[in-house]
Parts: C-alpha cells; structure tokens; sequence
C-alpha cells in the first residue's frame, strides 16, 4: 500500500521529532552549582565538607600550641583516606579538596604525599647527573611532616519501597608524627532524602 505524499512527509516528520527527542543534550553549568542527580555522593558534597571540616581544624588550639613551641608553621601531610561506604567515591577528588584547603589556608605547611615525593627525589637524581651545579638541589633538604591527616568515609542507606535515605559520616584525624598524639578529630555528616520512580543499587 503506498502512502499519498502529504501522509508520507508527516510520517516523517514524525519520526524526525521522535528522533530529535531522544537525542543527547547537553547544557553548561557553573562548576559550583549544586546538582543532585542520584543523590550519590558528589562533586559538592566533596568540595563543602573538605572546606568545613578543614576549616575547623585550623581553629583549634593545636595550630597555635604548635607555633608557640616551636616558632613556627607546622607541616602537614595527607596520609590514608579510606572509601569505607556502599558506593564508589573518587577519594583522589576529596584529597585534592582537603590539600587546596589546607594549601590556601596560609596556616600550615603542606608536605608532598609519598607518591610525589618518590618523583621528586628522581628529579633530584637527575638533576646531579646533569643539571649545572649552581642550579642542582641538594638531598637531604626535604621538610619533614609535623603532623599526619588521616580519615574515612562510611555510610547507612536505609530505604523502603521508593523513598531511600542516604547518611553519609566523614571522620577525619590529624596524629603529631612526633609522638602519635591525636591532636584534633573532625567528623562530618550528611543526610540526604532521594525519591524516585525506580531504585537503581
């Protein structure tokens, strides 16, 4: 049976809106605007607890008992976070926000991760081999970690038919490398309430 002109260039007109419908789009946003899409954890919730929670640790008394001691800044370094929770979190983000916190702080020193440290010291190497003297940087020269940044991150999922609450506990704790004294404990929570038509695990 054969269609009649004007029904084929609707029959087709059709199908171009159904396809234009299920295209991909895409639409820039700012990258600290809150979007909560699956109420998973997120960029925002990595980038508000990290400042809060270091925020609150530079407030405390140990900065200043350190200082008077010794005179100066006390160096800080970011040992092991651990993802304890029912979901994948890229903790390399979470790291990066507590460094830029710390960093930007301007009230401790930041020491190199191991894993940079080991890049560096092979740049060093080189630079003995075959960097002109006056521009080669010694060994032995490195600042040592006063204090050590360790934590996790766990969480409850609790849900019923639809509806699923998400509880997210950030424990953080900073240990003076000095005698493994716990110089402050940071703890933050988030609880979220997500409603949707089908849960997705």
């Amino acid at each position: 049976m054969r269609m009649n002109r004007p029904c084929a260039l609707l029959v087709l007109l059709l199908a171009l809106l159904v396809l234009s419908g299920c295209a991909t789009q895409v639409k820039r946003i700012e990258p600290d605007e809150v979007k909560d899409l699956s109420g998973a954890w997120n960029d925002t919730d990595s980038r508000l607890v990290s400042e809060e929670m270091i925020a609150d640790m530079l407030k405390r008394p140990w900065v200043g008992d350190f200082r008077a001691e010794k005179g100066t800044r006390p160096a800080v370094i970011v040992g092991t976070l651990r993802n304890l929770s029912h979901e994948h979190i890229n903790l390399n983000t979470f790291v990066a926000d507590v460094e830029r916190a710390l960093v930007n702080s301007g009230r401790v020193d930041f020491v190199a991760s191991a894993e940079e440290r080991e890049e560096i010291r092979g740049e060093r190497v080189d630079q003995d081999l075959n960097a002109r003297e006056e521009t080669r940087k010694p060994m032995g020269q490195e600042l040592g970690a006063d204090f050590m940044l360790k934590g996790q991150i766990n969480t409850i999922i609790d849900h019923a038919s639809k509806d699923q609450v998400r509880f997210y506990q950030v424990d953080l704790t900073l240990i003076s490398l000095a005698d493994n004294r716990k110089v402050w404990l940071g703890q933050k929570k988030i609880k979220k309430f997500v409603k949707r038509s089908k849960l997705r695990y």
